[in-house]
């Protein structure tokens, strides 16, 4: 078997010496790309090109839906091609339409990809360029036959001939597929508490990804569990936004034997196209930090709408980051526990750990994925892993039939150390040749080494390198409460506050009634004016009562107070004179606060002492209570991962520092005697 996929995919990948010149460097992967899956398929179908070719002699006046029963049944594959011709026997005049003849009689699955492609389209642009014939010369002595190359290997090369598309349309390659080490981390741990139920012989299981890009996570999960037990049966499924990686993993599912028909094109938020459907594996890497702006009113009204019937029940992130959407489109595609349950494993960013406060749609869903107990494991990769950008990111492993060990606890696995000093500790090895922003690989024994700590489920022992933590879930959650301190106003009379309160009451009317230059004094103007510049009020009640005499309305003492009260401690405090909060202290709302309290504590507790001793006239504001339990406080929750791993380092001395700097100092000043030399 080939084990280089890079240099098979470069020998494809130098056809673009033959396009340079004539097409732009973007339109090579649209030529090279559906040129590889036409070989690809030719290959693999080779054997048994005969008797699908003697069969459809027999079989073409039958209605098509029978002839393609009967002609997959010849092919023992979920397609086949009805066309006596190959890439090494299209003649060399008429070149252009015997290609679409022979890909016009391939069946009808096989043939979308094609047309996904736009193919028929460039070899039109191929022939009037005099190149059709050496380009498709050039794939007929490429042998993609399964005995030379197999699906798994093939599989790489079509991620790296849609990476080097990619790069060269400065498209994002990260946008079409997983790098293979994080796929297999990723399959590894979502399948690895099943073992024991895939290994019985006959069994047959479904997966699925809704953003399945060239189709990475299906093959390794296909690999997955043919490598533990060769009579099993995994059932794909999938989605994909993009046509190009879409008609890829069509064809790649196609060599596998999968009905392709259950790969569907289109954007899985808006356009759920397997909706009733459920599956007992659940992979995906959505993009990270991609808007959903576009369909947001889609989303928002299935929301909305259907609520817990829908899939976006428990809440909506911001627009600006749809990756929480994805999990929990993915959530509504479990199976009930009843019927086996479901395991999910996907890869997200840092921001729905801990992005939005309590209440927020972040927020409410992260509580929905914790109090349902569905967070196993949250592992955190290395930076530098993904060919699209170098953030930190992280996998979820979710699962709605927790073994009873793990009930309502969540693992958190730190496999993102970059130790300098000590990179024997690290889980990545570093790569000889950077693939995008992929600078980091995880080589077979990390991947092993993490799929071991999560199916051990046991924390770092205290005296050794923190690497694996368990928690409640209830670690995660806090309740907001709302802290007031009391009004207390002082109000200070001078000219200059005076004259500023007409020039703002003057303002004001203007804004109604633009014509109007000048107005009488204001209320309260009088008595306030004859007050000693300087006179300062302790108490609103004292305030109000000197306005009294030049008997302002309600608003008017309304705007009095505004402007001219300042918070002052040394105050009297003001009271709620009338309605149902009658005698009450009146809260400053400037002054308002709020404390997060972990759910675990009593608020009240949490509040005497640590906020208390710090503002004695403090009280919570009991009104502020959460939609679900009815109790004091919204209900928030965060991940932290990143504070449960922290490790403090102490600074380097001063004199270590200095060392440093007479030392580089030294350096330049030598450099700088060479240069004048």
């Amino acid at each position: 078997m080939t084990e280089n996929f890079s240099s098979t995919a470069a020998f494809i990948w130098s056809v673009a010496d033959l396009l340079r010149g004539d097409f732009k460097q973007s339109q090579y992967g649209r030529i090279i790309l559906p040129f590889t899956l036409l070989r690809r398929l030719e290959c693999v179908l080779a054997d048994k090109k005969d008797a699908i070719v003697a069969k459809y002699d027999e079989v073409k006046a039958m209605p098509a839906e029978a002839q393609e029963q009967i002609l997959k049944h010849v092919a023992d594959l979920s397609f086949y091609n009805t066309s006596r011709m190959d890439l090494n026997h299209l003649g060399e005049t008429g070149v252009a339409d015997n290609i679409e003849a022979y890909v016009r009689a391939f069946s009808p699955s096989a043939r979308e990809i094609f047309e996904q492609f736009d193919f028929f389209n460039t070899i039109d642009k191929l022939d009037e360029a005099d190149l059709l014939y050496k380009v498709a010369k050039r794939f007929a002595v490429t042998d993609l036959h399964p005995d030379t190359i197999d699906n798994y290997h093939m599989g790489l090369v079509f991620e790296e001939l849609i990476r080097r598309f990619a790069e060269s349309s400065n498209e994002t390659a990260g946008e079409h597929f997983t790098p293979r080490d994080i796929v297999r981390l990723t399959t590894s741990l979502t399948f690895i508490e099943d073992n024991d139920v895939l290994t019985q012989p006959g069994i047959v299981r479904t997966i699925y990804d809704p953003t399945a890009g060239t189709g990475g996570f299906l093959s390794a999960g296909m690999e997955y569990v043919l490598e533990m037990n060769n009579r099993a049966r995994l059932v794909a499924f999938g989605q994909e936004l993009n046509p190009e990686s879409y008609a890829i993993c069509k064809a790649d599912m196609l060599v596998k034997g999968q009905e392709v028909d259950n790969i569907k094109l289109g954007n899985t938020l808006s356009n759920d196209q397997l909706e009733f459907a459920n599956f007992d594996y659940l992979l995906s890497n959505p993009p990270f930090g991609i808007d959903w702006k576009k369909v947001q009113k889609t989303i928002t009204d299935e929301h909305k709408v259907k609520g817990y019937e829908g899939r976006f029940g428990p809440g909506l992130p911001r627009v600006s980051d749809g990756s929480l959407l994805f999990l929990l489109h993915l959530i509504s595609k479990m199976r009930s526990p009843q019927e086996g349950g479901s395991r999910i494993g996907i890869i997200l960013n840092g921001s729905p750990l801990f992005t939005g406060g309590a209440g927020s749609g972040e927020s409410e869903i992260r509580r929905y994925v914790l109090e349902h107990d569905l967070v196993e494991a949250i592992i955190a990769l290395p930076t530098d892993m993904f060919y699209n950008t170098g953030i930190a990111t992280y996998i979820w492993v979710i699962s709605n039939h927790k073994p009873s060990h793990r009930k309502s606890k969540v693992q958190l696995i730190n496999a993102s150390t970059d130790d300098k000093e000590n990179p024997q500790n690290n889980f990545f090895s570093s790569m000889r040749k950077s693939l995008g922003s992929k600078r980091k690989y995880l080589p077979e024994e990390s991947i092993e080494e993490i799929v071991r700590l999560f199916g051990g489920f046991k924390a770092s022992p205290e005296n050794e390198r923190q690497i694996s933590k368990i928690f409640d879930y209830q670690d995660f959650g806090y309740r907001r409460i709302t802290v007031e301190r009391p009004l207390q106003l002082s109000f200070t009379i001078t000219k200059e506050k005076l004259e500023a309160y007409c020039q703002q009451v003057l303002e004001t009317i203007q804004k109604k009634q633009p014509e109007i230059t000048d107005i009488e004094a204001p209320a309260g103007y009088a008595t306030l004016s004859k007050l000693e510049d300087g006179t300062i009020f302790i108490s609103r009640k004292a305030f109000l009562k000197a306005v009294s005499s030049d008997k302002p309305t309600s608003a008017e003492k309304k705007a009095l107070v505004k402007f001219f009260g300042e918070h002052d401690d040394n105050a009297e405090i003001c009271y709620f004179e009338s309605g149902k909060n009658k005698g009450e202290m009146e809260p400053n709302p400037d002054l308002r606060d709020y404390e997060n309290v972990p759910l675990k504590e009593d608020i009240y507790a949490y509040f005497e002492r640590e906020v208390k001793p710090h503002v004695p006239l403090a009280w919570i504001d009991e009104s502020k209570r959460d939609e679900q339990d009815g109790q004091v406080g919204i209900v928030g929750y965060e991940i932290p991962f990143n504070r449960h791993f922290y490790e403090y380092k102490p600074q380097r001395s001063l004199e270590e520092i200095d060392a440093d700097l007479d030392k580089v100092s030294a350096e330049i000043m030598q450099l700088l005697q060479e240069v004048h030399s």
